[in-house]
């Protein structure tokens, strides 16, 4: 806004407050879309396995009592 204020015709100061305008409706907007991407993350997080199970797991083998293959 301070750009828009120190243009030197009226048309221009009009343009750029508009447009200053419109920025900070997209800023809003962005930063509410940005925060619902995170709330909706953060509320699958505890669906997922905290950890992968462990590589030399038997009950993953077909044949556990044998091991991997």
């Amino acid at each position: 806004m301070a750009i828009a204020a120190a243009a030197p015709l009226e048309n221009s100061r009009q343009i750029a407050n508009i447009a200053a305008a419109a920025w900070a409706k997209e800023a809003t907007a962005a930063e509410r879309a940005d925060a619902r991407k995170l709330k909706s993350a953060a509320s699958l997080r505890p669906i997922l396995p905290s950890a992968l199970p462990d590589a030399e797991d038997r009950s993953l083998s077909e044949n556990p009592d044998r091991g991997f293959a």
